[in-house]
């Protein structure tokens, strides 16, 4: 088949071509006044871009020379950035930058070299000043309009193509200086002798503090393609940064950290950054996550990030990978028009033994050596709106298939079902010794407490913890909704069946590690029925701190009332339990003549109601046995006068009482309490004037305790529901 032959006719060829060749021409003539012109030009937008940083900024720049070195090549020397009143930021001795010219016809600057040759960039903090404090002082110019809400995956896109123009085709810089100096105590130095790129290949070498170690950040560039692959290592020894151990007394350490960007691109109305994040034998050591190290061999996460108009996400096409554990993280954060907080997490069906090799090392020491077998399956997922934060959602389940532990590891999880020995700490410290069973003349068989206090202790702690399995979702999801509210950490979701993993299996210290490793020991005992209930009770009632030095409630009800357990009527049931939460502070609650303090009777109405509600105790309108409550004789020499009162609000579960000077000349009790006193320890305590209570503070203590009354009654009406067949 011939196409048909198009004659067109000549004179249409050649206005073509008069067009075409005044286009060029007019190009000509325009380069060429352009060229000589381009050094007046260039002083021009030079001293434009001066006058801005300085209006903007509040930054003096100053730049020695200046002038073209080629049709788009640039050569400066002598460069000074002073921000206003303080430290120089930058300076450079000799820089030559070359930009693209087709990019630059559309208003894009494009670098095409950089030569650098002696440079330095000095950033200094003095107290809570910085020389980089300009970057959030631009003076912003109001026209009196309502301001346009920013799309977040527009300022991301344009955000991450200046970032990509700005990475030339060919570098080389030599004898660049970074370095950090916060308040004269943490100094860090990074000296680049020599830094090159040719072709897109990355190679540098980086000197720290002065020869102490050597990096290189080395990778290959493609900006053009919105693609990157970039390796940083250390020579002979692992890339550290000892400025994190002097500003936040963490050690941080790893191998090779590799970043890599695949591709970014609009996805829709989100714009979409692909890409992975790797590290080999990552190391971590902070006290507030671990009293130990922390190393991750190998971990990876292929990330894919959403940025839409009001919104940032990583999506659930992610993965991380430890080892050969693989999990899928969902992470949103909504600005507007309420803030707006998700995360999910899944876990899909895997080796169980895989999954628990694929635990970072030193995170679960108790655990170490311990063989499983079967599969696992794990979801979380968690919804919180600002707006409504009463109304979050929660969920978490391991769900386990044919799952045996076959071998135990560091710790048998099992060895409190017959007589054991538990040491109590404190600040870190060993108490004493103290043998949980018969041999114990203070152990106490769960037959022979007292239903009184059991019933208090189960309705103020853990009405469900029969039915449960370690853990109540409803009570972690109202913590989150509370502990929001509160900007602070006010509420836990702690059953007694963590509670007694905490104190029997794990150390006092309150780190992240230790709290994950409680929840798995929870987990791991509660699902795989390692120990009945009622043995759990039995050993947690024996095991709890109840007062200073005093453990369990055989020691409690001697110490307290001079009874045995199986003697506590429904008032010193309810005592006991209220002290629980705070034992240390207990014989604070007692007047100078043994009673208690008024104070106390709504918690003792609010749990006895409950109590009577479900069965547990008759209904009483007197207190439900407040008046009959009576501290023993023996430790009523140590109460404070009626007219005095202490801020117990500076007493926690592991902080040591004041000590207080007593009349008792054996101190035999009291120095098994207290740990001993010194005759001269009398003016440690501080004693201040009593305190009435405003009208507003009693409203809202009532509104309390009628929601927290609200929410065990909610629970209780579930709990019925979920028993009956």
């Amino acid at each position: 088949m011939h196409l048909p032959k198009i004659n067109i006719p000549k004179k249409y060829v050649k206005i073509g071509a008069w067009a075409l060749g005044i286009f060029f021409l007019l190009c000509i003539i325009l380069g060429t006044v352009a060229y000589s012109k381009r050094e007046a030009l260039l002083k021009k937008m030079m001293a434009s871009a001066i006058s801005k940083a300085d209006q903007d900024f509040g930054l003096q720049v100053k730049i020695a020379e200046a002038g073209f070195s080629g049709l788009s090549t640039v050569h400066m020397k002598n460069i000074s950035v002073v921000p206003k009143d303080r430290d120089t930021l930058t300076t450079i001795d000799d820089i030559t930058v070359g930009v693209k010219l087709w990019p630059l016809i559309f208003g894009n600057v494009k670098l095409s070299q950089v030569i650098l040759n002696t440079g330095a960039v000095n950033v200094v903090f003095r107290d809570s000043l910085s020389n980089l404090d300009f970057i959030l002082k631009r003076k912003k110019k109001d026209s009196g309009e309502p301001k346009s809400k920013i799309d977040l995956g527009d300022l991301a896109h344009n955000l991450l193509n200046q970032l990509l123009y700005k990475i030339p085709d060919d570098m080389e810089v030599k004898n660049l200086m970074l370095s950090v100096n916060d308040n004269d105590t943490a100094r860090i130095q990074f000296f680049t002798p020599n830094a090159t790129i040719d072709n897109g290949e990355l190679k540098s070498t980086i000197i720290v503090n002065d020869n102490a170690a050597t990096w290189h950040l080395n990778g290959t560039l493609k900006p053009g393609r919105k693609q990157l692959d970039i390796m940083l290592f250390a020579d002979n020894k692992p890339v550290e940064l000892p400025y994190l151990n002097h500003k936040l007394h963490a050690k941080f350490s790893f191998d090779t950290v590799r970043t890599q960007m695949k591709n970014a691109d609009y996805s829709g109305d989100d714009f979409k950054i692909e890409g992975s994040w790797s590290v080999k034998n990552l190391l971590i050591n902070h006290p507030k996550i671990a009293a130990n190290d922390i190393v991750i061999p190998d971990a990876k996460i292929d990330a894919d990030v959403l940025i839409g108009p009001n919104y940032v996400a990583l999506d659930s096409s992610s993965t991380v990978f430890l080892k050969q554990a693989s999990v899928h993280p969902y992470l949103k954060y909504t600005l507007s028009p309420h803030k707006i907080y998700e995360v999910k997490m899944l876990a899909p069906e895997q080796d169980a033994q895989q999954l628990l090799n694929s635990f970072p090392i030193g995170l679960f020491e108790s655990l170490d050596g311990l063989k499983v077998s079967g599969k696992i399956r794990y979801d979380l997922s968690f919804y919180l709106n600002s707006a409504m934060p009463d109304s979050v959602k929660f969920y978490s389940g391991l769900t386990p298939t044919n799952f045996k532990i076959l071998k135990w590891g560091k710790t048998n999880l099992q060895k409190i079902n017959k007589e054991f020995v538990y040491t109590p700490y404190e600040r870190g410290k060993p108490m004493r010794n103290i043998v949980i069973g018969p041999s114990n003349p203070n152990f106490t068989s769960l037959s022979e407490i007292s239903s009184n206090f059991k019933n208090a202790i189960l309705t103020s702690e853990d009405p469900s913890f029969f039915t449960h399995k370690g853990f109540v979702q409803e009570s972690i999801r109202k913590s989150f909704a509370v502990n929001f509210k509160e900007k602070r950490f006010v509420r836990g979701g702690s059953t007694i069946s963590m509670q007694l993993v905490k104190n029997v299996f794990l150390s006092r210290q309150k780190t992240l590690a230790r709290k994950a490793e409680e929840i798995l020991i929870v987990w791991l005992i509660e699902n795989n029925h390692l120990m009945s209930k009622n043995r759990m009770l039995e050993v947690y009632f024996n095991i709890i701190e109840m007062g200073q030095n005093v453990y369990g409630i055989g020691e409690a009800t001697r110490h307290y009332f001079g009874k045995v357990p199986a003697e506590l009527n429904i008032g010193e049931g309810i005592f006991l339990a209220n002290i629980v939460p705070r034992p240390k502070i207990a014989l604070y609650k007692f007047r100078g003549d043994g009673g208690l303090k008024d104070y106390l009777y709504p918690y003792f109405r609010y749990i006895g109601n409950i109590m009577a509600r479900r069965g547990l105790t008759p209904p009483d309108s007197s207190g439900y046995g407040f008046y009959n409550v009576h501290l023993r004789e023996g430790l009523r020499q140590y109460l404070l006068p009626d007219s005095a009162a202490i801020d117990t609000n500076s007493f926690d579960s592991d902080d040591p009482l004041p000590a207080i000077e007593t009349q008792d000349e054996s101190k035999t009790l009291f120095d098994r309490l207290f740990g001993g006193i010194k005759k001269d320890t009398i003016a440690k305590i501080t004693v201040t004037p009593d305190t009435v209570k405003t009208r507003k503070e009693l409203r809202q203590e009532r509104r309390e305790q009628r929601r927290r009354e609200k929410e065990l009654q909610e629970l209780l009406e579930k709990q019925k529901k979920e028993q009956q067949p």
